[in-house]
């Protein structure tokens, strides 16, 4: 898997809501920069877990609307008896 890379508008709205979260949670300030290496560390050592849930969602999906034309070309099938 090559690395996955967010715009600085993305990356900036991350390490937003990451500063919100640990204000509002945890009741702590969450500097820019210990944001950013948090969300770096996040996205290295847990983004592939995200990623692949997403391959295999999107799996789940295809698979179900190429069986959905499977039946559908099955139904127009003309008998030749």
């Amino acid at each position: 898997m090559s690395d996955i890379k967010f715009t600085k508008h993305e990356k900036a709205a991350m390490v937003d809501k990451l500063q919100a979260y640990f204000e509002r949670e945890l009741d702590q300030e969450l500097g820019q920069f210990d944001a950013e290496f948090l969300l770096d560390f996040v996205s290295k050592e847990l983004g592939a877990y995200y990623y692949n849930r997403g391959l295999h969602d999107a799996r789940g999906i295809f698979e179900a609307r190429v069986q959905t034309i499977d039946d559908d070309i099955y139904a127009i099938e003309q008998d030749i008896s």
